[in-house]
């Protein structure tokens, strides 16, 4: 169901050492465990851009390079100990089905409280992700930053990268306790999806009320378990343009690091998972090396948890 990835750590001095050479030691009941779902079939049913399934080996090659941070050197390494890659989840294509089975790795991982980092893939990863504390019988707030809502119904029955919070938000409130979404972009928002968020009690903020102060807010208030899904749609396309939907107005990349160094840094928040980067379409891998650099900063925030 997970196999391990063929990734070798850069090959470096023995005192220049990289993320790298920390994740690929596998750990028993590591704190944090990265997970890759190279899934972009409900990127394709949903009209989108494919090529997100490159995603996760992309991210990987880039992550591994960077170094722990040298300004926090000691606990950053302490956080790498205890840090593992478990590879990649094998997906069919049938977007149900890999949800389900992404849901199945990350139910041992939420009970045992390693902190699950998913690699996507398109942004039918997030119900996926959420199957996670389904099976495991854990109540969870879900907090997206995103450019757009992603509560469209299913298309035939079937699950895509536009529906996984109408899909958790339908499963039902004894497992999903609320819905929040971040930097959503008024020309990418249907009406309908706004009236659907206001009908089930969902909160969200547009794009211009995204900002440092908002964001250290946000994540210092949070009082309950959350999954945090950042999809990179929400960058600015100057900033992020290999991503399956483009954004003309999105927010900047800096904000994004800011919300991934608060989360990590926040006890409440369970779970990440970052989506719909495109390698195929991107410029000069510029998207991945932010996908790389968020991820970094959430582990910083994660050397500073306090609980």
């Amino acid at each position: 169901m997970i196999h391990a990835v063929d990734i070798a750590p850069p090959a470096t001095a023995p005192d220049d050492l990289r993320l790298g050479h920390w994740l690929v030691e596998q750990k028993k009941r590591p704190r944090v465990a990265f997970v890759g779902f190279p899934s972009d079939a409900g990127v394709k049913l949903n009209g989108g851009r494919p090529g997100a399934a490159d995603a996760p080996g992309a991210i990987r090659k880039m992550l591994y390079k960077l170094t722990p941070d040298s300004r926090n050197y000691a606990a950053f390494c302490a956080l790498l100990k205890r840090t593992t890659d478990l590879g990649n989840v094998q997906v069919s294509g049938d977007v149900d089905l890999d949800q389900q089975h992404l849901g199945e790795v990350l139910a041992p991982l939420l009970q045992q409280e390693t902190i699950p980092i998913v690699l996507g893939g398109g942004h039918e990863t997030a119900f996926g992700h959420f199957l996670g504390y389904a099976k495991s019988a854990q109540p969870v707030h879900i907090t997206n930053i995103d450019a757009h809502a992603d509560v469209r119904p299913l298309k035939n029955g079937k699950a895509h990268s536009g529906s996984p919070f109408f899909q958790a938000l339908e499963f039902g409130a004894n497992v999903c306790h609320g819905y929040t979404v971040l930097g959503l972009s008024p020309l990418s928002v249907a009406q309908a999806h706004i009236q659907y968020l206001m009908e089930k009690g969902c909160v969200f903020h547009w794009r211009n009320e995204i900002d440092h102060a908002f964001l250290h807010t946000y994540f210092t208030d949070l009082k309950q378990p959350t999954m945090l899904t950042l999809d990179m749609d929400v960058v600015h396309q100057a900033e992020a343009p290999g991503v399956s939907a483009p954004a003309a107005d999105g927010i900047p990349l800096k904000l994004v690091y800011e919300a991934a160094y608060l989360a990590g840094k926040s006890p409440f928040v369970k779970s990440l998972d970052l989506v719909e980067v495109n390698p195929l379409v991107d410029k000069d891998l510029q998207t991945v090396r932010a996908a790389a650099v968020t991820l970094w900063y959430f582990l910083c925030g994660l050397t500073e948890r306090t609980a």
